[in-house]
């Protein structure tokens, strides 16, 4: 048995420390806020097991100019901020070309494929099942022509990897949606997702699962980490601790701690936002509205709308504009309701330019160990990275973990 800390308590350090905990280890898991109360907090609350191919940089020409003149609500830009992600965004433009992109996504699928089963006994151990849908989720097309596309596609996935979708056309959409009020072309229902009513709720009761189960959560400055013997320390409101191995699970704050230990990592940070909505409507299953880059979720707060990727300074202040245009779009699907008074959220995805998490030993450190970088599904794939590291700590090797480790991607991690 070994004692470990884990820094950032979002789905991910949360999902690793449950998965070290159960492999006998004495775990610590520390963060600056609560449980769940950052990016995970935030996002659409999807548990994505058909989301087999990462998101990557579309190659035709009309759409990157349709991006650069900001005719899209999916991708919003502040040119300021574009000189310093150049050369993340070329490396990612790169990773995105077909070929490379089939071979990125044969490594993805093996994680996103499993991440329902693996999030299963975290959910029943934790109480928290009345939080779930099992029924999938609609994306919306307004226009038939992107339909059809899209049915391509999903016909493509089903061969290649198994993945369960189905076409609606407009009729059969308005009977299992009945809350739609306008009458569009159809939409393309994939079923193997589940979603959570309270994605930060989960993420705390995951990290209360482990509290019962004999580990700590404690308030702390992940920033503090520092070597301390053959070991790492960090200090807490409860005082310093110290392990013998550390997992740095801070999502987009992994550069800034990681910087200080002489690494530089090739991180984008993909800002989105959300806002509540107490809409009459009773939606079945979240709904995604394509042609305006905005998700519909369910949730205890009221309707959630979610919104695409802003590439902005992460220090930048807020500006949902993105927020405001797919608001005015969905009121034009169902009856969206005053917006609920809130502070504006907002958080960063923290995406590597190979759509890959890292998951492994740092390079030049005994003992300091990486597990983030999931992009669009951290929520989705912290229990499935969090096993895989408790594998790799054990001294596991394959080819799998061998695609994730720092070692083998110099790209991402100096």
């Amino acid at each position: 048995m070994a004692q470990i800390i884990v820094l950032g308590a979002g789905m991910v350090g949360a999902g690793a420390a449950l998965a070290l905990q159960a492999h006998g280890h004495d775990v610590t898991l520390v963060d600056r806020r609560g449980p769940g109360e950052e990016t995970s907090f935030g996002n659409a609350g999807f548990i994505q097991a058909e989301a087999v191919e990462p998101y990557p940089i579309p190659r035709d020409l009309r759409t990157l100019v349709a991006y650069a003149a900001g005719r899209t609500n999916d991708i919003v830009y502040a040119p300021g901020a574009l000189p310093k992600m150049a050369p993340g965004l070329w490396s990612y433009f790169r990773n995105s070309a077909p070929a490379r992109h089939r071979q990125i996504s044969a490594i993805y699928a093996r994680l996103t494929q499993r991440a329902t089963a693996d999030h299963q006994p975290l959910i029943a151990a934790s109480g928290q099942d009345a939080l779930i849908r099992r029924t999938g989720y609609g994306q919306v097309y307004r226009d038939p022509r992107a339909l059809e596309r899209a049915a391509r596609g999903a016909e493509r996935l089903q061969r290649d990897y198994g993945t369960a979708s189905e076409v609606l056309d407009g009729p059969a959409l308005a009977r299992a949606e009945p809350a739609l009020k306008t009458a569009v072309p159809g939409a393309l229902f994939w079923h193997d997702c589940w979603t959570c009513a309270d994605p930060g709720g989960l993420t705390a009761a995951y990290a209360a699962l482990l509290v019962r189960r004999g580990g700590r959560f404690l308030t702390g400055d992940a920033l503090s980490l520092a070597q301390s013997g053959a070991g790492w320390s960090v200090a807490t409101k409860a005082g310093r601790i110290d392990a013998e191995r550390v997992v740095v699970a801070l999502g987009p704050w992994a550069p800034d701690l990681l910087a200080r230990f002489g690494y530089r990592v090739a991180m984008l940070w993909k800002r989105g936002y959300h806002g509540h909505f107490d809409s009459p409507a009773a939606l079945n299953r979240p709904l995604i509205d394509d042609a305006n880059g905005v998700v519909m979720t369910p949730t205890r707060f009221g309707l959630r709308l979610a919104t695409g990727a802003a590439l902005v300074d992460r220090k930048a202040p807020a500006d949902p504009v993105q927020l405001r245009r797919g608001a005015a779009a969905v009121a034009d699907l169902i009856e969206l309701g005053p917006r609920v008074e809130e502070p504006q959220w907002f958080g960063h995805r923290p995406c590597l330019p190979d759509m890959l998490p890292l998951l492994g030993e740092a390079p030049r450190h005994k003992g300091l160990w990486l597990d983030f970088g999931h992009g669009h599904q951290g929520f989705t794939l912290g229990p499935t990275t969090g096993l895989l590291l408790a594998e790799a700590m054990e001294g596991r090797r394959d080819a799998l973990l061998d695609a994730l480790a720092p070692a083998a991607r110099p790209s991402v991690l100096r």
